[in-house]
């Protein structure tokens, strides 16, 4: 009786008050930004999804590139980040595997390595060194950066097409982006292809994610996936520029969560199918210098 009493006394004291219109008790609104939608919004099949992206795959034989490389190295347990003084660079590209990035710094030389998609060669001028190995690391180094073989770089420059028998799906998604300077939000409706390969009869592991904004279908970012299934590296395409290539990322950022290393390409020249020689994939050991070979 005394619960429902109190009761009875607080009912009594809220009915004048809601009836009143007190604010305590009204619903109060507010107006939010309403993302603003492409004026193309693109569809695909998964199967034309894949069968465009095996047809750039394929249309592409050779790539160069003047670019600027930017390169961190956080050690998280330690707290620290590293940044390394910016480089010029040039890259060479022949596929299959045939790969040279030479990097400069204020017209030195400061590295110059050339793949052949099984072995490479480094040569860093500055310390009398050359590095030589496999592109498949097969002992892992306590150094970060000698656990980077070419293979990443090629993954990033290029998205492959698919492999015969790997499988795949497309799920379909809209990312909010805001637009800072022009105080807007922005949507952009997804494809995310997710390509697989069977490891047995009842599981497949995870190869590559590769994302399509529907505006433009091209790639905007790219997870790559070792052969355990681990996430290896994250590649994010931006800033589409029109270049003597086509269309192509002016900003190519990879990152390797594993080594705790960030590598940014800023491309100023973009060419493909230009006649590549042999020679250009040549990398000249100096005389007397030391030669470190990495497993």
């Amino acid at each position: 009786m005394r619960v429902n009493a109190r009761l009875a006394r607080i009912t009594g004291l809220a009915l004048p008050l809601l009836l009143s219109g007190c604010s305590y008790f009204i619903p109060t609104k507010r107006h939010l930004p309403v993302p603003k939608a492409p004026a193309i919004v693109q569809t695909a099949t998964p199967d034309q999804l894949v069968e465009q992206l095996n047809q750039r795959w394929s249309a592409l034989n050779t790539l160069t590139a003047k670019v600027e490389i930017y390169a961190t190295q956080t050690k998280t347990g330690e707290g620290i980040a590293q940044d390394f003084p910016s480089c010029g660079g040039v890259i060479i590209m022949r596929k299959p595997m045939m790969l040279r990035v030479r990097g400069t710094y204020f017209g030195l030389m400061i590295f110059d390595m050339a793949s052949d998609g099984d072995q490479f060669t480094l040569v860093i001028p500055s310390k009398n060194l050359a590095i030589k190995g496999s592109n498949t690391v097969t002992d892992k180094s306590a150094t970060a950066w000698e656990n980077l073989r070419p293979d990443f770089f090629l993954d990033a420059i290029g998205v492959r097409g698919l492999d015969p028998d790997d499988e795949y799906m497309v799920s379909t998604d809209t990312e909010t982006v805001p637009d800072a300077a022009n105080k807007h939000l922005y949507s952009e409706p997804e494809y995310t292809l997710s390509v697989m390969r069977r490891k047995n009869s009842h599981e497949n592991l995870p190869v590559r994610t590769i994302t399509f904004h529907r505006d433009d279908m091209l790639p905007y970012d790219q997870y790559v996936y070792n052969s355990e299934g681990v996430l290896e590296t994250q590649i994010f395409y931006t800033n589409y520029t029109t270049f003597s290539a086509g269309k192509y990322p002016a900003k190519v950022t990879i990152k390797r969560p594993q080594e705790g290393i960030q590598i940014v390409l800023s491309f100023e020249e973009v060419h493909e199918n230009v006649s590549v020689t042999d020679s250009q994939f040549d990398v000249k050991i100096p005389d007397g210098a030391t030669i470190k070979t990495l497993k």
